[in-house]
């Protein structure tokens, strides 16, 4: 049967075919920045995978097997020829943003769409207990560096259509983050700039969004915490990493064409003032 496209307004099977991704922070496979390289990879893009592991082996959880990472998100590459290329790195080292994004455009070509999902875990306190090094450190890596990757992005841009941005911030807009100061400013500052930075960047034919994943379970989650947190939840379960994967999927493709300069929450109903063991 014969079907009319234009009436039909059918997707294409492969949204992002053509098109190259670089995404952060992907160096663990319970992590949110897996999720969304392997989201892309299925959706027909090459993909460009940023890991810092020496941060993950200085938390609980510890690092994973980077080569594994990998080839899992090579193993979602849908569109013949695509292919998947990695590269380390502190993003809170000066120059490393534009290091990074040098040497994907380098691989690739060109990057067409850019997710920064990495984040400083750590090293952060309430208020009283903070040093100048702990918020610098969390600006350097949590805001500074994606400001300046979305900067060298729009510099190497060639014009191509699909040129995409996406932030991610962590519900501080919301509600409070306990002992997060530093991180808390960091991911505000995103959040402010947001509409900022779309509308340069609308200049140039690309698209700048910032995602509020909101409590995503990635591996740290006990069942203490749960029982704490259970009743905020409606859907009866923690936050996915493929959950805020989806939408950032959609973000980048043409079909949110129209979308730019926004806060998207995508956290299941999470209520946070819902009383406790209600």
């Amino acid at each position: 049967m014969e079907i009319d496209a234009a009436r039909h307004q059918g997707r294409a099977p492969f949204p992002l075919a053509g098109r190259t991704a670089l995404v952060t922070g992907v160096s663990r496979r319970g992590g949110i920045g897996y999720a969304i390289a392997c989201r892309l990879a299925s959706w027909g893009a090459d993909v460009f995978l940023h890991h810092h592991v020496p941060h993950d082996r200085d938390q609980e959880w510890g690092e994973d097997d980077l080569d594994a990472v990998i080839a899992g998100v090579a193993g979602h590459l849908a569109v013949d020829g695509t292919r998947v290329a990695e590269g380390a790195g502190d993003l809170g080292e000066p120059g490393a943003p534009e290091r990074l994004l040098g040497a994907a455009a380098g691989e690739f070509g060109h990057v067409d769409v850019l997710v920064c999902n990495h984040a400083l875990t750590g090293q952060d306190g309430p208020l009283g207990a903070l040093t100048e090094a702990e918020l610098d450190r969390h600006w350097a890596v949590d805001a500074r560096s994606c400001i300046l990757l979305a900067q060298a992005f729009a510099e190497r841009h060639d014009g191509r259509e699909g040129g995409a941005v996406v932030f991610m911030t962590s519900g501080q807009h919301l509600g409070p983050l306990p002992g997060e100061v530093a991180y808390a400013v960091a991911k505000a500052a995103l959040h402010g700039v947001t509409q900022t930075l779309a509308d340069q960047l609308a200049d140039r034919g690309i698209r700048l969004n910032t995602v509020n994943p909101g409590p995503v379970d990635t591996g740290y989650l006990t069942e203490e915490m749960w029982r704490t947190v259970a009743p905020m939840f409606p859907f009866g379960r923690y936050g996915e990493p493929d959950d805020p994967a989806r939408l950032i999927a959609w973000l980048v493709s043409d079909e949110a064409r129209w979308i730019t300069g926004q806060v998207l929450d995508t956290e299941g109903g999470f209520g946070r003032y819902r009383p406790r063991g209600v």
